[in-house]
């Protein structure tokens, strides 16, 4: 069950206030990105991986793709000004249908069983999310006043990879860049144009690294899971 992966890695990452794009940020002495990227360069149901920069930074992804061995990666390509432009421009690099899931560069934990959940939930239906249950209370204010205690029991915090039949995405992007329409991820551009979304519940640890209090949690779980192999 073939897919194409889109990552975006354009975002300067300025929560996390590292003076420089946070894909280039080391964990455990390893850039960012090439734990992402890792991920699909394992999984064998990936094709091929569509990495989209900021134009000023794209020798050094080249640099590290080369360095890492990733020849998955089949195309690294200038974003746009807004995440959603730098997706359409790698989606507009894939010119034969297929699958095609939108990774954030920052996630870079997401699990092959996940992955793989999803894409085989997107294959029937056209479109699909990884998300998880929200865990806390959620409160609606209004100038710093509690208005609205929020039922949670339907709210999930979506994360990535998101997934699609090409076609579908492709279409969903056209027609928002021709109504100038901007959304919040590249499944909401499906769901602006009447298209459903299906929900796979996905895992807790595929955190979005934002803030500088992200990396504590990014290199426990690095910790925690080469403690796990050593045991195995």
């Amino acid at each position: 069950m073939d897919y194409v992966v889109i990552i975006p890695a354009a975002g300067q990452g300025k929560r996390m206030g590292a003076g420089k794009n946070k894909q280039f940020i080391t964990l455990q002495g390893i850039p960012l990105i090439v734990h992402t990227l890792r991920i699909f360069q394992e999984d064998d149901w990936c094709s091929g991986i569509i990495l989209v920069g900021n134009k000023n930074e794209l020798a050094e992804l080249e640099r590290i793709v080369a360095t890492y061995k990733l020849d998955k990666v089949e195309h690294i390509i200038p974003g746009g000004h807004e995440r959603q432009h730098s997706v359409y421009e790698g989606v507009k690099a894939i010119d034969s249908e297929t699958l095609v899931l939108i990774h954030d560069g920052a996630r870079p934990f997401v699990s092959i069983e996940s992955i793989h959940n999803l894409v085989t939930k997107t294959k029937d239906c056209g479109a699909a999310v990884l998300a998880v249950p929200i865990k806390d209370t959620v409160k609606r204010i209004n100038q710093n006043t509690v208005i609205e205690t929020v039922d949670r029991s339907s709210l999930w915090a979506v994360q990535t990879p998101q997934a699609f039949h090409l076609s579908l995405i492709r279409d969903a992007h056209e027609a928002a860049a021709e109504k100038g329409h901007l959304g919040t991820d590249d499944a909401s551009l499906v769901e602006h144009f009447g298209q459903p979304v299906s929900i796979v519940k996905g895992d807790y640890l595929n955190i979005k690294l934002t803030t500088k209090e992200d990396l504590l949690f990014a290199n426990a779980i690095i910790r925690e899971r080469e403690a796990q192999q050593k045991d195995v």
